[in-house]
Protein backbone atom coordinates (compact mmCIF):
# COMPACT_ATOMS: atom_id res chain seq x y z
CA UNK A 1 0.00 0.00 0.00
CA UNK A 2 2.88 2.36 0.69
CA UNK A 3 4.16 1.89 -2.86
CA UNK A 4 0.70 2.43 -4.32
CA UNK A 5 0.09 5.49 -2.14
CA UNK A 6 3.44 7.00 -3.08
CA UNK A 7 2.79 6.42 -6.77
CA UNK A 8 -0.69 7.94 -6.55
CA UNK A 9 0.56 11.01 -4.64
CA UNK A 10 3.40 11.54 -7.10
CA UNK A 11 1.02 11.58 -10.07
CA UNK A 12 -1.38 13.92 -8.29
CA UNK A 13 1.43 16.31 -7.33
CA UNK A 14 2.81 16.31 -10.87
CA UNK A 15 -0.56 16.98 -12.50
CA UNK A 16 -1.50 19.65 -9.96
CA UNK A 17 1.89 21.33 -10.36
CA UNK A 18 1.39 21.59 -14.12
CA UNK A 19 -2.08 23.07 -13.63
CA UNK A 20 -0.72 25.58 -11.10
CA UNK A 21 1.97 26.70 -13.54
CA UNK A 22 -0.60 27.12 -16.31
CA UNK A 23 -2.94 29.15 -14.09
CA UNK A 24 -0.15 31.36 -12.76
CA UNK A 25 0.99 31.98 -16.33
CA UNK A 26 -2.51 33.18 -17.24
CA UNK A 27 -2.77 35.39 -14.16
CA UNK A 28 0.66 36.88 -14.85
CA UNK A 29 -0.32 37.62 -18.45
CA UNK A 30 -3.56 39.34 -17.40
CA UNK A 31 -1.74 41.39 -14.74
CA UNK A 32 0.96 42.38 -17.22
CA UNK A 33 -1.62 43.54 -19.77
CA UNK A 34 -3.45 45.51 -17.09
CA UNK A 35 -0.27 47.28 -15.92
CA UNK A 36 1.16 48.22 -19.33
CA UNK A 37 -0.98 51.36 -19.49
CA UNK A 38 0.85 52.71 -16.44
CA UNK A 39 4.35 52.28 -17.88
CA UNK A 40 6.12 55.63 -18.04
CA UNK A 41 4.34 57.23 -15.08
CA UNK A 42 7.09 58.50 -12.81
CA UNK A 43 9.67 55.75 -12.38
CA UNK A 44 7.27 52.95 -13.31
CA UNK A 45 9.20 51.08 -15.98
CA UNK A 46 8.98 47.58 -17.42
CA UNK A 47 11.27 46.25 -14.69
CA UNK A 48 8.91 47.53 -11.98
CA UNK A 49 5.92 46.11 -13.86
CA UNK A 50 7.49 42.66 -14.01
CA UNK A 51 8.38 42.87 -10.32
CA UNK A 52 4.83 43.90 -9.47
CA UNK A 53 3.40 41.02 -11.49
CA UNK A 54 5.78 38.57 -9.83
CA UNK A 55 4.88 39.77 -6.33
CA UNK A 56 1.19 39.20 -7.08
CA UNK A 57 1.73 35.55 -7.99
CA UNK A 58 1.67 34.18 -4.39
CA UNK A 59 -1.77 35.69 -3.89
CA UNK A 60 -3.00 34.16 -7.14
CA UNK A 61 -1.53 30.81 -6.09
CA UNK A 62 -3.37 30.91 -2.78
CA UNK A 63 -6.70 31.81 -4.38
CA UNK A 64 -6.52 29.31 -7.23
CA UNK A 65 -4.95 26.32 -5.46
CA UNK A 66 -8.26 24.55 -4.62
CA UNK A 67 -9.33 24.76 -8.26
CA UNK A 68 -5.89 23.60 -9.41
CA UNK A 69 -6.02 20.66 -6.98
CA UNK A 70 -9.38 19.56 -8.35
CA UNK A 71 -8.28 19.83 -11.99
CA UNK A 72 -4.92 18.17 -11.35
CA UNK A 73 -6.36 15.30 -9.32
CA UNK A 74 -9.11 14.78 -11.88
CA UNK A 75 -6.54 14.60 -14.67
CA UNK A 76 -4.35 12.17 -12.72
CA UNK A 77 -7.26 9.85 -11.91
CA UNK A 78 -8.50 10.07 -15.49
CA UNK A 79 -5.10 8.87 -16.66
CA UNK A 80 -5.32 6.02 -14.16
CA UNK A 81 -8.69 5.03 -15.58
CA UNK A 82 -7.59 5.42 -19.20
CA UNK A 83 -4.58 3.12 -18.67
CA UNK A 84 -6.65 0.58 -16.70
CA UNK A 85 -4.51 1.23 -13.63
CA UNK A 86 -7.53 2.11 -11.54
CA UNK A 87 -9.24 -1.10 -12.66
CA UNK A 88 -6.20 -3.09 -11.53
CA UNK A 89 -6.20 -1.30 -8.17
CA UNK A 90 -9.86 -2.11 -7.57
CA UNK A 91 -9.46 -5.69 -8.82
CA UNK A 92 -6.58 -6.17 -6.38
CA UNK A 93 -9.07 -5.60 -3.57
CA UNK A 94 -8.35 -1.98 -2.70
CA UNK A 95 -11.68 -0.41 -1.63
CA UNK A 96 -12.78 3.03 -2.78
CA UNK A 97 -12.46 4.47 0.74
CA UNK A 98 -8.82 3.37 0.81
CA UNK A 99 -8.13 5.19 -2.45
CA UNK A 100 -9.89 8.23 -1.02
CA UNK A 101 -7.67 8.04 2.06
CA UNK A 102 -4.57 7.98 -0.16
CA UNK A 103 -5.85 11.06 -1.97
CA UNK A 104 -6.51 12.83 1.32
CA UNK A 105 -2.92 12.22 2.36
CA UNK A 106 -1.80 13.82 -0.88
CA UNK A 107 -4.20 16.71 -0.27
CA UNK A 108 -2.89 17.41 3.22
CA UNK A 109 0.52 18.44 1.93
CA UNK A 110 -1.00 20.67 -0.76
CA UNK A 111 -3.39 22.22 1.78
CA UNK A 112 -0.51 22.98 4.15
CA UNK A 113 1.50 24.47 1.28
CA UNK A 114 -1.42 26.71 0.35
CA UNK A 115 -1.93 27.69 3.98
CA UNK A 116 1.73 28.67 4.29
CA UNK A 117 1.56 30.78 1.15
CA UNK A 118 -1.64 32.48 2.32
CA UNK A 119 -0.38 33.14 5.84
CA UNK A 120 3.24 34.12 5.25
CA UNK A 121 4.16 34.74 1.62
CA UNK A 122 1.11 36.29 -0.05
CA UNK A 123 0.30 39.08 2.49
CA UNK A 124 3.91 40.30 2.59
CA UNK A 125 4.27 40.09 -1.20
CA UNK A 126 0.98 41.91 -1.78
CA UNK A 127 1.91 44.76 0.54
CA UNK A 128 5.38 45.04 -0.99
CA UNK A 129 3.90 45.09 -4.48
CA UNK A 130 1.44 47.87 -3.65
CA UNK A 131 4.09 49.99 -1.93
CA UNK A 132 6.60 49.54 -4.76
CA UNK A 133 3.99 50.36 -7.39
CA UNK A 134 2.85 53.48 -5.56
CA UNK A 135 6.34 54.84 -5.00
CA UNK A 136 7.37 54.08 -8.59
CA UNK A 137 4.36 55.84 -10.13
CA UNK A 138 4.47 58.97 -7.93
CA UNK A 139 6.80 60.92 -5.72
CA UNK A 140 4.67 60.22 -2.66
CA UNK A 141 6.37 58.36 0.17
CA UNK A 142 3.99 56.17 2.16
CA UNK A 143 4.85 53.86 5.05
CA UNK A 144 2.69 51.88 7.44
CA UNK A 145 3.50 51.68 11.13
CA UNK A 146 1.57 50.49 14.15
CA UNK A 147 0.24 54.02 14.60
CA UNK A 148 -1.27 53.97 11.10
CA UNK A 149 -0.36 55.10 7.60
CA UNK A 150 2.14 57.95 7.28
CA UNK A 151 2.39 59.93 4.04
CA UNK A 152 4.82 62.74 3.17
CA UNK A 153 3.35 65.34 0.82
CA UNK A 154 5.74 68.21 0.23
CA UNK A 155 6.29 69.88 3.61
CA UNK A 156 3.30 68.11 5.15
CA UNK A 157 3.15 64.83 7.01
CA UNK A 158 -0.21 63.07 7.05
CA UNK A 159 -1.14 60.21 9.33
CA UNK A 160 -4.31 58.12 9.22
CA UNK A 161 -5.23 55.73 12.02
CA UNK A 162 -7.80 53.66 10.14
CA UNK A 163 -9.18 53.35 6.61
CA UNK A 164 -12.53 51.75 5.80
CA UNK A 165 -13.58 50.27 2.41
CA UNK A 166 -15.94 53.16 1.45
CA UNK A 167 -13.21 54.72 1.57
CA UNK A 168 -13.40 56.68 4.80
CA UNK A 169 -10.59 58.05 6.96
CA UNK A 170 -10.69 57.84 10.74
CA UNK A 171 -8.23 59.62 13.00
CA UNK A 172 -6.72 61.96 10.39
CA UNK A 173 -3.89 64.25 11.55
CA UNK A 174 -1.79 66.64 9.41
CA UNK A 175 1.50 68.30 10.40
CA UNK A 176 2.57 71.29 8.27
CA UNK A 177 6.13 72.67 8.39
CA UNK A 178 7.78 75.76 6.95
CA UNK A 179 10.94 75.88 4.81
CA UNK A 180 13.11 75.49 7.94
CA UNK A 181 11.06 72.48 9.07
CA UNK A 182 9.53 74.30 12.00
CA UNK A 183 6.01 73.15 12.84
CA UNK A 184 3.54 75.85 11.81
CA UNK A 185 0.18 74.12 11.69
CA UNK A 186 -1.30 71.00 13.21
CA UNK A 187 -4.85 69.99 12.49
CA UNK A 188 -6.92 66.87 12.90
CA UNK A 189 -10.30 65.52 11.83
CA UNK A 190 -12.39 62.79 13.38
CA UNK A 191 -13.58 61.53 10.00
CA UNK A 192 -13.08 62.11 6.29
CA UNK A 193 -15.23 60.87 3.40
CA UNK A 194 -13.84 60.75 -0.16
CA UNK A 195 -15.78 63.02 -2.54
CA UNK A 196 -13.81 62.27 -5.71
CA UNK A 197 -10.97 63.93 -7.66
CA UNK A 198 -8.64 64.01 -4.66
CA UNK A 199 -11.11 65.88 -2.44
CA UNK A 200 -12.20 64.80 1.04
CA UNK A 201 -15.05 66.10 3.19
CA UNK A 202 -13.75 66.30 6.77
CA UNK A 203 -15.86 66.49 9.93
CA UNK A 204 -15.02 67.82 13.39
CA UNK A 205 -11.82 69.61 12.36
CA UNK A 206 -9.56 71.07 15.05
CA UNK A 207 -6.67 73.27 13.85
CA UNK A 208 -3.78 74.64 15.91
CA UNK A 209 -1.53 77.39 14.47
CA UNK A 210 1.94 78.01 15.91
CA UNK A 211 3.43 81.50 15.74
CA UNK A 212 6.15 83.40 17.55
CA UNK A 213 3.60 85.02 19.79
CA UNK A 214 1.85 81.78 20.81
CA UNK A 215 -0.77 79.42 19.48
CA UNK A 216 -4.31 79.77 18.14
CA UNK A 217 -6.92 77.05 18.04
CA UNK A 218 -9.85 76.98 15.60
CA UNK A 219 -12.68 74.47 15.19
CA UNK A 220 -14.79 73.72 12.13
CA UNK A 221 -17.71 71.28 11.89
CA UNK A 222 -16.86 70.53 8.24
CA UNK A 223 -14.06 71.27 5.77
CA UNK A 224 -13.23 70.28 2.20
CA UNK A 225 -9.62 69.18 1.79
CA UNK A 226 -7.68 68.46 -1.39
CA UNK A 227 -4.77 66.05 -1.00
CA UNK A 228 -2.62 63.49 -2.74
CA UNK A 229 -4.43 60.86 -0.70
CA UNK A 230 -6.81 58.85 -2.85
CA UNK A 231 -8.24 55.30 -2.78
CA UNK A 232 -5.31 53.94 -4.81
CA UNK A 233 -2.75 55.24 -2.35
CA UNK A 234 -4.81 54.09 0.61
CA UNK A 235 -4.82 50.56 -0.81
CA UNK A 236 -1.35 50.28 0.75
CA UNK A 237 -3.07 50.31 4.14
CA UNK A 238 -6.49 49.03 3.18
CA UNK A 239 -5.63 45.42 2.38
CA UNK A 240 -8.62 43.32 1.42
CA UNK A 241 -9.66 40.87 4.15
CA UNK A 242 -9.07 37.89 1.84
CA UNK A 243 -5.46 39.03 1.38
CA UNK A 244 -4.72 39.32 5.10
CA UNK A 245 -3.26 36.51 7.17
CA UNK A 246 -5.44 34.78 9.76
CA UNK A 247 -3.21 36.12 12.55
CA UNK A 248 -3.60 39.70 11.40
CA UNK A 249 -7.33 39.22 10.84
CA UNK A 250 -7.71 37.97 14.41
CA UNK A 251 -5.85 41.00 15.78
CA UNK A 252 -7.84 43.40 13.61
CA UNK A 253 -11.18 41.81 14.60
CA UNK A 254 -10.27 42.23 18.26
CA UNK A 255 -9.38 45.87 17.59
CA UNK A 256 -12.73 46.48 15.86
CA UNK A 257 -14.66 44.86 18.69
CA UNK A 258 -12.84 46.88 21.32
CA UNK A 259 -13.81 50.04 19.44
CA UNK A 260 -17.37 48.81 18.81
CA UNK A 261 -16.98 48.79 15.04
CA UNK A 262 -18.50 46.37 12.52
CA UNK A 263 -16.29 43.29 12.11
CA UNK A 264 -18.59 40.94 10.17
CA UNK A 265 -16.65 41.18 6.91
CA UNK A 266 -13.36 40.39 8.61
CA UNK A 267 -14.84 37.58 10.72
CA UNK A 268 -16.11 35.82 7.59
CA UNK A 269 -12.67 36.20 5.98
CA UNK A 270 -11.06 34.85 9.17
CA UNK A 271 -13.16 31.68 9.16
CA UNK A 272 -12.55 31.19 5.45
CA UNK A 273 -8.83 31.30 6.19
CA UNK A 274 -9.15 28.73 8.96
CA UNK A 275 -11.23 26.38 6.80
CA UNK A 276 -9.06 26.80 3.70
CA UNK A 277 -7.41 23.35 4.12
CA UNK A 278 -10.86 21.76 4.33
CA UNK A 279 -11.72 23.21 0.92
CA UNK A 280 -8.55 21.76 -0.62
CA UNK A 281 -9.29 18.30 0.83
CA UNK A 282 -12.87 18.46 -0.45
CA UNK A 283 -11.53 19.20 -3.94
CA UNK A 284 -9.36 16.10 -3.76
CA UNK A 285 -12.32 13.92 -2.82
CA UNK A 286 -14.51 15.53 -5.47
CA UNK A 287 -12.11 14.26 -8.14
CA UNK A 288 -12.44 10.63 -7.01
CA UNK A 289 -15.82 9.94 -8.71
CA UNK A 290 -14.26 10.70 -12.10
CA UNK A 291 -12.16 7.55 -11.77
CA UNK A 292 -15.35 5.48 -11.49
CA UNK A 293 -16.48 6.39 -15.00
CA UNK A 294 -16.15 3.75 -17.76
CA UNK A 295 -12.67 3.37 -19.19
CA UNK A 296 -13.82 4.16 -22.71
CA UNK A 297 -15.03 7.61 -21.63
CA UNK A 298 -12.63 10.21 -23.06
CA UNK A 299 -10.47 12.33 -20.79
CA UNK A 300 -11.52 15.69 -22.24
CA UNK A 301 -15.07 15.82 -20.83
CA UNK A 302 -13.85 14.65 -17.42
CA UNK A 303 -11.21 17.36 -17.16
CA UNK A 304 -13.66 19.95 -18.47
CA UNK A 305 -16.18 18.87 -15.83
CA UNK A 306 -13.45 19.22 -13.21
CA UNK A 307 -12.71 22.75 -14.39
CA UNK A 308 -16.40 23.67 -14.22
CA UNK A 309 -16.75 22.21 -10.74
CA UNK A 310 -13.66 24.09 -9.58
CA UNK A 311 -15.00 27.37 -10.90
CA UNK A 312 -18.39 26.61 -9.35
CA UNK A 313 -16.71 26.05 -5.99
CA UNK A 314 -14.81 29.35 -6.24
CA UNK A 315 -17.85 31.40 -7.24
CA UNK A 316 -20.12 29.67 -4.72
CA UNK A 317 -17.75 30.28 -1.82
CA UNK A 318 -17.33 33.94 -2.84
CA UNK A 319 -21.08 34.45 -3.29
CA UNK A 320 -21.96 32.85 0.04
CA UNK A 321 -19.29 34.95 1.78
CA UNK A 322 -20.86 38.16 0.43
CA UNK A 323 -24.34 36.97 1.39
CA UNK A 324 -23.09 36.17 4.88
CA UNK A 325 -21.78 39.72 5.29
CA UNK A 326 -24.93 41.24 3.78
CA UNK A 327 -27.39 39.31 5.95
CA UNK A 328 -25.09 39.11 9.00
CA UNK A 329 -25.06 35.33 9.31
CA UNK A 330 -22.88 33.61 11.89
CA UNK A 331 -19.34 34.04 10.44
CA UNK A 332 -18.62 30.30 10.31
CA UNK A 333 -21.69 29.54 8.15
CA UNK A 334 -20.52 31.29 4.93
CA UNK A 335 -17.08 29.72 5.37
CA UNK A 336 -18.34 26.14 5.77
CA UNK A 337 -21.29 26.27 3.33
CA UNK A 338 -19.40 25.74 0.05
CA UNK A 339 -17.07 22.96 1.34
CA UNK A 340 -20.04 21.16 2.91
CA UNK A 341 -22.08 21.40 -0.30
CA UNK A 342 -19.30 20.08 -2.54
CA UNK A 343 -18.39 17.38 -0.03
CA UNK A 344 -21.98 16.16 -0.28
CA UNK A 345 -21.65 16.18 -4.07
CA UNK A 346 -18.44 14.13 -3.81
Amino acid sequence: MNVLGGYLRREVYLATGLVVLALLGLFALFDLIGELDGVGEGGYRLREVLLYVGLNLPGHLYQSLPVAVLIGTTFALTQFAQHSEYTVIRTAGVPVWRVGLMLLRAGVLMALAGLFVGEVVAPAAERTAQSMRLQARSAVIAKEFRSGLWVKEGSRFITVTQVTPEPRLLGLRVYEFDERWALRRLWSAAEGVYAGEGTWVLRDVVETRFADGGTAVAREPQRRWTSVLDPELLSVLLVKPDEMSATRLHQYIRHLRENRLAAQRYEVAYWRKLLYPVGVLVMVLLALPFAQLPRRASAGPRVFAGIMLGLAFYFTSTLVAHLGVLYEWAPILPAIAAPALFLAMA
